[in-house]
């Protein structure tokens, strides 16, 4: 395999330098490894011939036998067309072509037998294939069975490259090729019952029958998550055993301090275990790398603040890393109104910060009297410099790209421990590859005096009632989110709008304040409208998902989201968790239209059963399939993956890393000779992306 890891593709035969030059730039196909890895998404059944007659409804592609009658071409300009009445001695149907007519004229002809393979149509009431693949007897005889259907560009096909050409190059490739070597240790496949590496690319490139597909693809998935579970596996033991680390020895007067007047409430079980794990993390002399997985409103933030507190008790300065300008100021007032009274000084660094301001925030930092930055990717840029950065926190690692986190590293001349925080509930498999190299803490307690949010699913023929019982609420005193999908109407789409609700809301509510914020208000504007309702000056905030993270409101007890339908569940469980942050009993209120589909009537249901955010995004997943999720933590992964999913591949992930955990217990540094080939390999592939093999 390494050898057509080298083999431009322009060397496959039929390729060429200007088609290489095409597939490089549309499917990141560079090497004839890469052509072979470029896997079919689907497969066309071609081992039926259909008749004319059998034609009916939305058919997929089929094959049909005979012959064209005669030929036409009509129109003109760019409305010129070739038409072939093509018979099969049931009934007839048109063939229709708009490019490429004057070569595919004169390579058919009405005296030969053709077997065509496209979709039937209707146009005129009259049957017709559109373009279709057209073979004489003996060509088609090789593409009997079950053949690929390729993953293209627009631009490829505006080329006359399509599924089939790539199939053939593909073949062509195949034919002239050896047995492929295994490329996995010859244990793994044989504890693992794997089908060889030969036959598995072979079938999936022309499977032989169903099941054995079905094998094939299993093989192929398993060995993308084994690289890449035995990569993060070899870099968490080497970082674990060689990696240095700032040794955070003794627990201080700034944590003790805090810890006895500071406190605004009981730490749960969970905060104090995870504290410990990084108590015991940092007083290793090696560098810590650890993920705290919490739910909304679990208490993430005060573990993070005790954690830089013993930074800082050790001489340490630490800093706080978040996606957005809402959510940096939120942890900024949240930390420095707990740690202000010990003497802790903090400051908020984000792209908003007058010139002024971060003049005297750099000054700070280099001299240490700046205890704890918070910001921003601002925290990144080359003048911020810390004078001993010890431990750095990083807030919703997943939105910040690999090379942004790397960028902390030279923060320090000895990288920095890191603590990454997320309140997105990701399923165990998935963190398996996601931050598999990373010692995962949960924190699965609430603190005391929080009630977990009760949730409705009501339709829009409730509106009233609804209404009705979020007045009373008001008039308790208490505050209410609206949260809409959109910012403005949209013909094309029958959903309700900010601009339309909060016109509603004012008239509905007449006695209250209303406040508002979406995207595309002038971040002044988005701080102004949001202190109203932080500060109770306004009592409604109408807002979209803006208000996702970073808002913290405890006499908010009421959330309604318009068109929940819309919205995916861990989305909706991220929205909820804007409520309940207070000891009042809150609600959170999805707002449907009634007729919706049976899948979307069963997630918002789930929804109302259970705030469990791991469950939420297990069924998130299974439903919705990885969407963003995948695409987002797969730019963490130092492999491109061809064929397996991250999201649905779960029981995969777990065979290849009890599989690669084996491996290296066993071997761990991979240099018995049954484990050679397969380093080389491990190392080719690293190779061939950016080398993030330190990063966190």
């Amino acid at each position: 395999m390494n050898s057509l890891r080298r083999l431009d593709i322009k060397y496959v035969k039929g390729i060429g330098p200007k088609r290489a030059e095409l597939l490089a730039k549309e499917l990141n196909i560079h090497t004839a490894y890469d052509l072979l890895h470029h896997f079919p998404t689907s497969y066309v059944d071609r081992t039926s011939i259909y008749t004319i007659r059998e034609f009916e409804g939305d058919m997929p592609s089929v094959q049909v036998k005979g012959r064209f009658i005669n030929f036409n071409v009509l129109g003109e300009g760019a409305k010129t067309r070739l038409v072939g009445i093509f018979t099969d001695g049931s009934a007839t149907m048109e063939v229709v072509w708009f490019q490429g007519i004057k070569r595919i004229r004169e390579s058919l002809h009405t005296s030969t037998e053709y077997i065509l393979f496209g979709k039937p149509t209707t146009f005129n009431a009259r049957w017709q294939m559109s373009h279709p693949e057209v073979d004489t007897l003996e060509k088609a005889a090789t593409q009997i069975g079950l053949r690929g259907v390729y993953p293209l560009t627009e631009k490829l096909r505006d080329r006359n490259i399509g599924s089939r050409q790539l199939h053939d190059w593909i073949c062509e490739l195949l034919n002239s090729r050896p047995p492929f070597a295994e490329s996995l240790p010859a244990t793994v496949v044989e504890e693992c019952k794997l089908m060889s590496l030969d036959k598995a690319i072979r079938e999936l490139h022309k499977p032989s029958a169903p099941a054995s597909l079905a094998k094939a693809r299993e093989r192929m998935k398993f060995e993308e998550l084994f690289y890449i579970q035995t990569d993060m596996l070899m870099r968490s033991r080497d970082r674990k055993s060689v990696t240095e680390g700032f040794r955070f020895t003794s627990i201080g007067r700034y944590f003790n301090n805090f810890y006895s007047t500071c406190l605004p409430f009981p730490l749960t079980g969970a905060q104090k275990r995870v504290i410990k794990e990084i108590r015991i993390d940092t007083n290793t002399g090696r560098q810590m790398n650890r993920l705290v997985q919490g739910d909304v409103g679990s208490g993430k933030t005060l573990v993070a603040l005790m954690s830089m507190l013993i930074a800082i008790d050790n001489g340490f300065q630490a800093c706080l890393m978040a996606p957005t300008e809402i959510l940096a100021g939120q942890h900024y007032e949240t930390i420095r109104s707990l740690a202000a009274p010990i003497g802790v000084n903090v400051r908020l660094l984000t792209g908003s910060t007058r010139s002024r301001e971060r003049q005297e925030i750099h000054e700070a930092l280099a001299s240490g009297e700046l205890h704890i930055l918070i910001g921003t990717h601002a925290i990144l840029e080359d003048p911020v410099k810390f004078r001993n950065l010890g431990l750095a926190v990083i807030d919703e690692q997943h939105r910040f790209g690999v090379a942004q986190r790397a960028r902390l590293w030279a923060k320090n001349t000895c990288p920095p421990h890191i603590l990454v925080m997320t309140a997105t509930p990701i399923p165990r498999t998935l963190a398996m590859t996601v931050y598999g190299d990373l010692d995962v803490s949960i924190i699965d307690e609430l603190p005391p005096g929080r009630k977990p949010v009760t949730t409705l699913l009501r339709y829009d023929s409730k509106r009233e009632e609804v209404y009705r019982a979020i007045g009373r609420q008001l008039a308790e005193g208490r505050q209410v989110y609206f949260v809409y999908p959109l910012i403005d109407e949209n013909e094309k789409l029958d959903l309700r709008s900010l601009t339309e609700g909060y016109d509603l809301i004012c008239e509905t509510f007449s006695n209250y304040r209303v406040a508002f914020v979406h995207g595309r208000l002038k971040p002044a504007e988005k701080d102004y409208q949001m202190e109203l309702f932080a500060s109770g000056k306004a009592q409604i905030l109408v807002a979209t998902t803006v208000i996702e993270v970073g808002v913290n409101v405890p006499n908010a007890t009421i959330m309604l989201i318009e068109n929940a339908e819309r919205f995916g569940l861990s989305q909706l469980h991220q929205l909820r968790g804007r409520v309940g942050r207070g000891a009042n009993q809150s609600y959170c209120i999805l707002m449907s239209k009634l007729k919706i589909a049976k899948e979307t009537r069963e997630r918002l249901e789930l929804m109302t059963q259970t705030s469990d955010g791991f469950v939420i995004a297990e069924a998130d997943m299974r439903m919705r399939g990885p969407g963003d999720i995948e695409g987002t933590m797969q730019s963490g992964i130092p492999f491109e993956l061809h064929i397996a999913n991250l999201a649905t591949d779960g029981e995969i992930i777990s065979q290849a890393r009890h599989a690669a955990e084996r491996m290296l217990d066993a071997d761990p540094t991979l240099s018995q000779p049954t484990n050679r080939a397969f380093l080389i390999a491990l190392k080719e592939a690293v190779s061939r992306s950016t080398d993030w093999s330190r990063i966190s």
